[in-house]
C-alpha cells in the first residue's frame, strides 16, 4: 500500500502502520489492515457527497446506484398514499446510506441494495401474507447484509481489530451472529410497536416472534462466514502479492 502525501495524512499512516505492525507481532504477521476488506481507511477522507460515491467492480457500483434510485423513486411513489410505505422506505434508504457512510465494499452494498428493496416492496404489496414462507426469506436476508454491514463498520472505526489466523476468521463470524441477533430483535420490537401503534394489521405473536428470531440468526451466521471466507481470502492474495 502506498503511503498517502501531507505532513498529516503521513503521520496518520505511520502510527496506523506501527500499531498494525506491533499487532501483527502477535498475529503471525498480519492485521487488519491488510484486509481490503475490513481495512480503516487512512488515506485523506472523503467529504461531501463524495461519501455517498460506491467505489469497486463497474457491476456492483451500477447495482448499489440503481437500488437507492429506485429506493427514492419508490418513497416518492408511496409518499402520499401509506404512511406505514413510506416509514418502511425511508428505513431502507437509511440503511443504503449508512452501508455508504462506512464504505462497505461495493458488492455488500449491491447485495444490501437490493435485499432491503425487495424486502420493502413485498411489505408493501402485501407479499408475506400471500406467500407465508417469503417473511423467513426476507428475514435471512435482510439481517445477514445488515450484519456484514454493521461488522464492516466496526472494523473499519477500529473498535474491532480482527487477527491473522482461523482464530480471528472464527471471532469474526461470532461477532457478526451477535450483531445479528441485535438486529432481529430490534426489527422484532419494530414490529410489535408498528403493531401496536401504528396498524394492527402488522402480524405479531410468539410463533412469528421467534421464527423471525431464528431467520435472522441463519442470516446473520452466513453473513459471518462470507465476511470470515472473505478476509481469509484477502489476506492470502496480499501475502502472495501482486502477480
Amino acid at each position: 500500500m502506498r503511503a498517502p502525501t501531507g505532513s498529516l495524512t503521513r503521520s496518520a499512516w505511520a502510527g496506523a502502520r506501527m500499531a498494525s505492525a506491533l499487532l501483527a507481532a502477535d498475529t503471525g504477521g498480519m492485521t487488519d489492515l491488510d484486509v481490503p476488506v475490513l481495512r480503516a481507511t487512512v488515506a485523506p477522507r472523503r467529504e461531501g457527497l463524495r461519501l455517498l460515491v460506491v467505489t469497486g467492480p463497474r457491476w456492483a457500483r451500477a447495482v448499489a446506484d440503481l437500488a437507492a434510485a429506485l429506493t427514492v423513486l419508490s418513497l416518492v411513489a408511496v409518499a402520499f398514499v401509506d404512511g406505514v410505505a413510506v416509514a418502511v422506505f425511508a428505513l431502507v434508504l437509511l440503511g443504503l446510506v449508512v452501508a455508504r457512510l462506512v464504505a462497505a465494499p461495493a458488492p455488500l452494498q449491491a447485495a444490501t441494495g437490493a435485499v432491503l428493496l425487495l424486502v420493502a416492496w413485498a411489505a408493501v404489496l402485501s407479499g408475506y401474507e400471500r406467500v407465508p414462507w417469503l417473511d423467513v426469506v426476507a428475514h435471512v436476508g435482510a439481517t445477514g447484509v445488515l450484519a456484514a454491514v454493521a461488522v464492516v463498520g466496526i472494523t473499519r472505526a477500529r473498535l474491532l481489530q480482527v487477527p491473522a489466523g482461523p482464530r480471528g476468521g472464527i471471532g469474526l463470524a461470532v461477532v457478526t451472529v451477535a450483531v445479528g441477533l441485535a438486529l432481529a430483535v430490534l426489527w422484532e420490537l419494530g414490529e410489535w410497536y408498528g403493531h401496536t401503534y401504528v396498524d394492527d394489521g402488522v402480524g405479531v405473536g410468539y410463533e412469528d416472534t421467534i421464527g423471525d428470531l431464528a431467520a435472522g440468526g441463519l442470516g446473520a451466521v452466513l453473513a459471518g462466514l462470507v465476511l470470515a471466507r472473505s478476509a481469509a481470502r484477502e489476506r492470502r492474495r496480499a501475502v502472495r502479492g501482486p502477480r
